[in-house]
């Protein structure tokens, strides 16, 4: 029997005995009403399709604006952001550690002076924008924020997501800076802050993408996913703030594989499960806490560079799955990113599918087409209760950190890429241009190239930050900041003054690491 990426069985043949008896009122309801199975809003894309994002940030601020406007002028609804590893770190980029980093994995942003730049001749009021950061999350957001005001737009005006997801950093990618406890209290205060000054501003994008990037399966990447979010819900309670005040702008960060029927039944698990969490664990009462919005980007991790071009084939399937499961908003891959950062015609591409998929298919003409299909019910009944039971697992070791500490997600998920790789190398998976269907003949591919020289002049562009800005008023700016982390303020309102004052984002990190130390895996994990 064959089984779905979570080792579950799937039949050959679904019938009516697969639903027999099955409560469908129950289990599903009507779109837009709880248990949010068949999609959060009760027309979906009838009325309008998923916000189109484009994933796209390297070199400098200057660099990535103009890959922006021409997103923008494709014909994107949604800017998402890559920051490079050390604005990731916390780190400057004239900083040791930084050295051969800058750039590469995204845009180096130092200062309120490379956000200026960065959003240059971008209407703030009108684009949605997403920023894939997570421990300095929240100096990105206030750097917005100031660069919203400079245009003249204030807080309540601007949309957008900033990811803030500490958690899954210290299961699968390591871009952490503080401890667990500090991490919690960074994003409780960021949750209060968005509250008050920016209420539209989704919060955080509690992610299983990168876990699932890292190996995690679909019922794995959903369990983690969902355990986290609730320290992060437990957290804003500890910290007085109600869940209907926050929990309305909590957002979800998903992966979206080729394997479509298991894709479909995994984000109308996940919806089902969170409401269920919010509503009888938490005593969420307003639908908007229930419901389980995500952002989905479709899988990085089975793009190959060998035959690239056949990566387009799969981002359509992965994209087109992630529809059919009824997300709020979508990035595409560019078919050329397992060899290096996507080219123009690349995005532009990736783009084009997304646009394909909204405008010349029929799937955004009537709300969860499968609903009620003899397999996909069955396979979300079944990724349901798997999910739940991980989960579980998860509480009964006193919950997310508790679990992080002891390092199960991490070892879970990578059993589970180990299995895979052993897959893939036996032949007993069939990945097209790896281990079957090879060719000798194909096109030589000249990659986008990230300047070297942008390392120097971003220490440079540092260099005259220091010399032209109010030195006693940045370190006064920073002292504050400290005081509040030592204290129980939130640490918004003194961060925003010192980047307003023109700290750079080194500094800020550094201020918060000298009051909360910085974290150190456990060894032997």
């Amino acid at each position: 029997m064959s089984t779905t990426e979570s080792g579950l069985p799937i039949e050959p043949v679904y019938g009516p005995d697969a639903l027999d008896g099955w409560p469908a009122a129950q289990r599903l309801g009507a779109p837009g009403e709880y248990p949010f199975t068949r999609g959060v809003y009760p027309t979906m894309y009838t009325g309008r399709p998923w916000t189109m994002r484009q994933y796209a940030g390297f070199g400098t601020a200057a660099e990535s604006n103009r890959r922006y406007h021409q997103l923008v002028e494709a014909g994107t609804g949604g800017l998402s952001v890559a920051f490079d590893l050390p604005t990731q770190m916390g780190y400057d980029s004239d900083a040791p550690v930084a050295a051969g980093e800058v750039g590469k994995v995204g845009v180096a942003i130092d200062s309120i002076e490379d956000m200026r730049v960065l959003f240059d001749g971008i209407p703030l009021a009108e684009v949605s924008t997403s920023m894939t950061i997570n421990a300095p999350a929240a100096l990105l957001l206030l750097l917005y924020q100031l660069v919203g005001r400079e245009q003249g737009v204030d807080g309540d005006r601007l949309t957008g997501t900033i990811q803030n997801d500490v958690l899954k950093e210290y299961i699968a990618r390591g871009t952490y800076i503080y401890p667990p406890a500090a991490s919690l209290r960074l994003t409780s205060d960021i949750f209060g802050y968005c509250r008050r000054e920016l209420p539209r501003w989704n919060s955080i994008s509690i992610s299983g993408y990168h876990m699932a990037e890292a190996g995690a399966t679909p019922v794995q990447e959903v369990a983690f996913t969902l355990a986290n979010a609730r320290e992060y819900v437990r957290a804003a309670l500890s910290a007085g703030l109600g869940v209907d005040e926050f929990a309305p702008r909590l957002s979800f960060f998903f992966v979206s594989r080729t394997t479509i029927l298991e894709e479909v039944a995994k984000f109308r698990a996940a919806r089902r499960i969170w409401a269920r969490v919010m509503r009888d664990e938490f005593g969420a009462t307003n639908p908007k806490s229930q419901m389980l919005r995500f952002h989905t980007q479709t899988a990085g991790v089975q793009l190959t560079a060998q035959q690239p071009e056949v990566n387009l084939v799969r981002v359509a399937v992965q994209a087109l799955a992630a529809v059919l499961g009824g997300t709020q908003s979508l990035h595409t891959n560019s078919y050329d990113e397992a060899i290096a950062l996507p080219t123009e015609k690349a995005a532009r591409l990736a783009l084009r599918t997304q646009q394909v998929l909204a405008y010349e298919t029929d799937v955004t003409r009537t709300v969860d087409p499968f609903a009620g299909s003899y397999a996909v019910e069955s396979l979300t009944d079944e990724l349901e209760a798997a999910t739940v039971a991980l989960m579980t697992q998860v509480e009964d070791m006193g919950g997310a950190v508790a679990a992080i500490e002891r390092g199960f997600q991490k070892n879970q998920i990578e059993h589970s890429a180990y299995d895979v790789a052993k897959q893939i190398d036996a032949g007993e998976r069939t990945i097209v241009g790896v281990n079957r269907f090879l060719s000798n003949d194909e096109e030589p591919y000249e990659p986008l190239r990230v300047d070297p020289a942008i390392e120097q002049a971003q220490a440079e562009r540092l260099a005259r930050l220091r010399e032209e800005r109010d030195g006693d008023a940045v370190a006064r700016a920073l002292d504050a900041l400290r005081t509040a982390a030592a204290g129980t303020d939130n640490v918004l309102v003194p961060m925003r003054e010192a980047l307003a004052a023109r700290a750079t984002v080194g500094e800020v990190c550094d201020a918060l690491r000298e009051v909360w130390g910085t974290y150190e895996p456990p060894t032997g994990i």
